[in-house]
Order: structure tokens, then C-alpha cells, then sequence
């Protein structure tokens, strides 16, 4: 779910930004302001580091499993795939970090590289990448071949896919720039289009569309947990550093003044993102009067394009979901290998483009109920760390980034979110005689394991105690 911007925006590529006479770079002197349109940029940039193909495809799967319920569901959605990207941008600002390495920096040099090669295995070979290439052919190709095709189809077009990737992005080619210029306006003008006729014929209301038994009593939690898939806290630990970077080239460089503005900014994005999102989701509820529930978004999403616009949409949205995927999958690729090469300088950029490549590939022709199922169990052990490390990240100017605070916290998360794992295995491990014992035993001990948020009384305890603790060293220290 995830949308790599190709460029930085930056107020030297906006001629028209002007500095006032009481604005000034300095700061000894006062702050700079930004002007509302100034904003909708900063607002635009983010709505696009977060806005991705994938993300079309959870909520309207969500969608279809909250039914009637779908409101709540779109709550907890929006709080951990919407809310918690901006917090991610908030902690690197209070923090001055420059990205998620200097972030975690606090952990130690084992934890803080075990943490980092983790989160970008994930969003890169693991799972988001072939990701881009498993929505982009369930969505704009599988419709169009029959049942005993799918598997090779999706061989031949993943390696064709990630054969472009490579090229494009071993070359530095340009071509993410020009399609990311215009392929988000056109994705939303169809998308626009999709919900203007939903609104107007709609299968049925979404009021009355039945939810699934998950859904029907923990709507809410459950579509927080949803909200993981899209993996955006990731992205914006990850290449949050773009919006803060720039927000300094418009000449915010004091911490609360980039805090306050990434806030402002986030806002503005996160409202276009949260619009999509309810409407996706309302998409997916009102769905179930005419679809059966389908096994991913993806399909379900291919199924109202073409009741709704026929030929016409199955075409347009197959172009434009395999333009979005490309580009993403190359900002992704690109991003994987130079971050690897820098943790690992001996090995070249070019080799670790290949091998992300190759991986990706192969991991895609699983499938995307497959890596959808197993990157579920993977995504409940890493979103409590990522979370609780932007919480760490906010709340670091009141105990100076102090690594106690940081190690006791996120050592103790580590354990309910080992047991977050196991409750989410599939079913062929979840069923063994060790796992089900062990889930049974953190139902029994552990507060709000049943609802996924077992990490946050671990995450209050570790991080109060340890604050406290380096709050009183440093009071009995002498002057």
C-alpha cells in the first residue's frame, strides 16, 4: 500500500513563493510562514507517499467484511492507516531524526540495524513489492483470463514486470517522474467516477449489507489491525525524511516550527486520503448486495468497475492500476537497494537491485492471497514496535532520547507482539499443539490480547518506569 514519490517537492521548484519582509531563514529571527496553497503541496506530497495501488484494495476488502458495520471499521482504519503515518512524520520532526535509522538509533547498533533491515525487507522483497505486481494483475489482467491461465499469466507478466523495474531503475530513468505527474489525477478522476455512480445507483445500502462474525461486536479494533496492511507507518518512518527535507528548502528549519508544519501539512493530505478511504470502503459494503465476498480487494474492485462502467472500465482501471504499481515498485526497489548498500557498502547498488528483484518475483508467484496471509502474522510482530518507536520519537524532548527509555520499552513490546504474531499464523500453524497453547495462555494472561492491543500496556509500563527512572538519575546528579 504504499506510494513512493519520485521527486522532492521543494519550494525552488515553485517559482512563486516569495518571502515576505518579516520572513527570514534565520533562526535567530522569525519563522517562516507558509501560505495555505504552500500547504495543499506539502498535502499533495503526502497524500502521494501514501496513496499507492495497494491501498486501493484493503479498504474495500474491508469494506465487504464490516457490512453494516463498516463506519466503525472505517475508524479503526483510519486512526492506524491514516493518523499513525502523520504521527510517523510528527516523531521524526520532534526528534530531529533524518529517517527511520537515525530514529532508532537509541536501540543500539544491533538492535537498530535488526529493526531497520526488517522494516525495509518488508516493504521491499518481502512483501510491498510483490505486492505492486500481484493488485496490478488481479485488478487490470485476471479478468481478462480464464481459470486455468491465472498461474501462468501471472509468471509472464511478474517477469516482464520486474524485468522493467530493473531496467528502468538500474538506468535512473525518468519515467517514474513523468507517469507519477500525471497518473495520480487521472487514478483519482476514475476513481471519482466510480463513486459518483455508486452514489447514484448503489447495490443496495451499506446499512444493511451483512457483516462477517469478526466484525459484528470488534468493528473498530478490527479495522485497526486492517489498517497494517497498508504498511504506511513503515513508509513514513521510511521516507519521511522527504517532507521534512522539504519543509526545511522552504526555510522551516526550528524543530517546532517543522513539527507544527508537518502537522498542518499531514492534515491536508490525510483528509484526501481519508476521503478515499470511506469511500472505498463504503464501496466494499454496499458490494455484498450484488458480490459474493471475495478472498482480496483486488477482485472485488475489478468486479465494480466493470458493473459499473463495463469494457471501458475494466480497461482504465487496468492501465492505470499497472502504471501505479510500476512506479511505486521502482521507488521501492530503488529505495531497498541504496539503503541496503549504505548498511552494507561492500556489496554494489546494482547487485542489490538485482537481488530485490529476483526476489520479488518470487515471492509474487505465490500469489496475493498468499503473501497477503502470510505478511499478516509479520506485520502484527513489527506495527506494535514501529508504533511504539514513533510514540518514543514524540515523546523524546522530555527525556532526551535517553536508550534506557528506548531499550526497556521496546524490549517489553517484543513480547506481547511475538504473541500478536502467533495469534495471526495461518491456520497450518496456528493449529499446532505449541502455538495454540501458547495463544491460549496469552488469551488468559495478557490484557487486550483477544483485541490485538496486548503491546500497549507493555509499551506504558516500559516507558514510564524508564523515564522516571532516568528523570530521577538525573535529579540526584550534583550541579
Amino acid at each position: 500500500g504504499l506510494k513512493v514519490v519520485p521527486t522532492i517537492v521543494t519550494a525552488r521548484n515553485f517559482p512563486e513563493r516569495r518571502l515576505s519582509q518579516t520572513e527570514n531563514f534565520s533562526e535567530d529571527k522569525t519563522l517562516v510562514k507558509l501560505r495555505f496553497k504552500d500547504y495543499l503541496v506539502m498535502g499533495s506530497l503526502f497524500f502521494g507517499m501514501i496513496f499507492g495501488a495497494g491501498n486501493l484494495i484493503f479498504p474495500v476488502h474491508l469494506g465487504q467484511l464490516a457490512g453494516s458495520h463498516w463506519l466503525a471499521a472505517a475508524g479503526g482504519f483510519l486512526l492506524s492507516g491514516v493518523l499513525l503515518p502523520l504521527l510517523a512524520l510528527l516523531a521524526l520532526g520532534l526528534s530531529r531524526s533524518n529517517g527511520l535509522d537515525d530514529l532508532a538509533r537509541p536501540l543500539g547498533n544491533r538492535a537498530r540495524v535488526t529493526l531497520v533491515v526488517l522494516i525495509q525487507l518488508l516493504i521491499g522483497p518481502l512483501f510491498v513489492t510483490p505486492r505492486t505486481t500481484t493488485v496490478s494483475f488481479t485488478v487490470g489482467i485476471s479478468s481478462f483470463l480464464p481459470a486455468h491461465l491465472q498461474g501462468g499469466g501471472l509468471l509472464i507478466y511478474s517477469a516482464l514486470f520486474f524485468l522493467f523495474v530493473y531496467l528502468a531503475t538500474v538506468n535512473e530513468s525518468k519515467i517514474t517522474a513523468l507517469i507519477g505527474k500525471y497518473l495520480n489525477p487521472l487514478f483519482l478522476v476514475i476513481l471519482a467516477t466510480l463513486f459518483v455512480l455508486a452514489f447514484l445507483h448503489p447495490f443496495g445500502a451499506a446499512g444493511t449489507a451483512p457483516a462477517t462474525a469478526a466484525y459484528q461486536h470488534q468493528a473498530l479494533a478490527n479495522g485497526f489491525l486492517q489498517g497494517y496492511n497498508t504498511m504506511d507507518v513503515l513508509a513514513s518512518l521510511v521516507f519521511g525524511i522527504t517532507i521534512i527535507a522539504a519543509l526545511k528548502d522552504y526555510g522551516i528549519t526550528k524543530p517546532a516550527a517543522v513539527s507544527l508544519a508537518t502537522i498542518k501539512s499531514g492534515l491536508v493530505g490525510m483528509a484526501g486520503v481519508a476521503a478515499v478511504y470511506l469511500g472505498l470502503i463504503w464501496l466494499g459494503a454496499t458490494s455484498r448486495h450484488r458480490f459474493a465476498l471475495a478472498s482480496n480487494g483486488g477482485v472485488t474492485l475489478a468486479q465494480l468497475a466493470h458493473a459499473y462502467l463495463g469494457l471501458a472500465g475494466d480497461l482504465l482501471l487496468a492501465v492505470l492500476t499497472i502504471l501505479a504499481c510500476i512506479t511505486t515498485a521502482m521507488g521501492l526497489m530503488a529505495a531497498f537497494a541504496q539503503d541496503f548498500h549504505q548498511l552494507f557498502p561492500r556489496v554494489s547498488y546494482k547487485n542489490f537491485l538485482r537481488a530485490a528483484c529476483l526476489v520479488s518475483f518470487l515471492v509474487a508467484n505465490l500469489g496475493l492471497d498468499l503473501i497477503i496471509q502470510w505478511s499478516t502474522p509479520v506485520l502484527a510482530f513489527v506495527y506494535p514496535l514501529a508504533i511504539t518507536l514513533v510514540l518514543l520519537g514524540i515523546t523524546s524532548p522530555y527525556f532526551g532520547k535517553a536508550p534506557l527509555v528506548y531499550q526497556l520499552t521496546m524490549g517489553l513490546v517484543t513480547i506481547p507482539a511475538f504473541f500478536d504474531l502467533l495469534k495471526s499464523l495461518p491456520p497450518v500453524l496456528a493449529k499446532t499443539p505449541v502455538v495454540s497453547g501458547l495463544v491460549k495462555w496469552g488469551l488468559r494472561w495478557l490484557p487486550l490480547y483477544s483485541l490485538g492491543f496486548a503491546w500497549v500496556p507493555f509499551a506504558l509500563v516500559g516507558g514510564i518506569v524508564a523515564a522516571g527512572w532516568v528523570h530521577w538519575r538525573t535529579r540526584r546528579r550534583p550541579a
